[in-house]
């Protein structure tokens, strides 16, 4: 089958995440298992116009924001008549394929916006995103879809979609779970980890708060953080730091390498998460397979990514109190935090990109 992949960044990308890694992982396993995939996606400085990635072809056309005029522009052009199948993956919005093209097309969305248009866009652009959301949505609400989260396939019910309309897949990860927990040598002394770019959706500075208060129960505490520092809300976050009578304990690394993530999420005792909302928060499952549990905020896609009580912990409030008072909970209790960190580093070892691969290829009648 020929595949036509539409998604506004690929692997290479720089501002690559966790949506890119799990198109990758599915795109090479699509073309060894005999089908041709090709991505259209939105170029980047120093990308080539074209690139040839673990088998699959990359076509990229305009930039980060007209991508999607652009890849309409391509199909009518070069595409028409050429494919079998249409992805056309949301990642804040769609590529509104069903506009233009006549073959078999299938929605996929890791999650929906709503929110979070408010924290990453100024007035009135974060309104008019807000607004717009379910209007596509039920334009586009008698294609097939397909998503990695309960929380998502519930967002896209309320948004028109039928229930029979929508496949879930299971979730990747490209980190392989250590073999077991006995020989992950953790930091010294109680060590928090906040991993991903400082971002007003990611809330990260509620995590320094958290961290502040936790201070009270746990003394030894100390917090490493780790991801692009890069604008204005990143640049509050630091003078925040900078006046906290704790800064000593509070290390900012930047961005990291693979490696350095790696080495991060073994050592660090527990990882906090408190975005507006997620895909799936696959950062819990990586952490989860290097050993170390997950503190997060009771959100779309961090509830499905954390057994409360059972892998992790879902806090009751969403606040830096309530998340303080769970780290406190956690680290003062070391049987209940043996049990938790053995349960997620468990769970984290079905979770891979075989089994998501033969889930897609079930959705998409491969």
């Amino acid at each position: 089958m020929n595949i036509l992949w539409l998604s506004w960044k690929d692997r290479e990308n720089p501002l690559s995440g966790g949506a890119e890694v799990v198109a990758h992982e599915l795109a090479g396993r699509l073309v060894k298992d005999g089908h041709a995939v090709t991505f259209v996606t939105g170029g980047f400085k120093g990308g080539a116009p074209e690139a040839a990635i673990d088998g699959y072809r990359v076509v990229r056309v305009g930039g980060r924001y007209d991508v999607y005029v652009h890849a309409w522009f391509w199909y009518l052009r070069y595409g028409r008549g050429q494919y079998d199948l249409i992805i056309d993956e949301c990642n804040t919005v769609p590529f509104l394929a069903k506009l233009y093209v006549r073959t078999r097309t299938v929605m996929l969305y890791h999650m929906l916006c709503r929110k979070i248009w408010f924290y990453e866009l100024p007035q009135p652009l974060s309104t008019i995103g807000y607004y717009i959301e379910p209007l596509y949505l039920r334009l586009l609400s008698n294609l097939p879809a397909i998503t990695v989260s309960e929380s998502t396939r519930r967002d896209l019910l309320r948004n028109g979609y039928k229930k029979d309309n929508i496949s879930v897949i299971s979730e990747g990860i490209e980190l392989q779970p250590v073999a077991d927990l006995i020989n992950i040598e953790k930091f010294n002394e109680p060590t928090m980890l906040s991993l991903g770019a400082m971002r007003a959706m990611k809330r990260t500075l509620e995590q320094v708060k958290a961290f502040e208060i936790a201070k009270g129960t746990v003394p030894a505490l100390k917090l490493k953080m780790a991801g692009d520092i890069a604008g204005s809300y990143a640049k509050g976050v630091l003078e925040y730091i900078a006046g906290s009578p704790y800064k000593d304990d509070i290390e900012v690394l930047g961005r990291v390498t693979k490696a350095q993530k790696l080495i991060l999420m073994q050592r660090a005792h527990l990882i906090t998460v408190t975005s507006v909302k997620e895909g799936w928060g696959l950062i819990v499952t990586e952490a989860n397979s290097q050993g170390t549990p997950a503190i997060v905020y009771d959100v779309d896609g961090l509830r499905d990514s954390v057994r409360d009580g059972v892998s992790g912990l879902v806090v009751q409030t969403n606040t830096p109190r309530a998340l303080a008072d769970s780290i406190g909970q956690l680290l003062n209790d070391p049987e209940y935090y043996a049990r938790l960190r053995l349960a997620g580093w468990q769970w984290s070892r079905e979770i891979t990109f075989d089994r998501c691969f033969q889930d897609i290829k079930r959705a998409l009648s491969l």
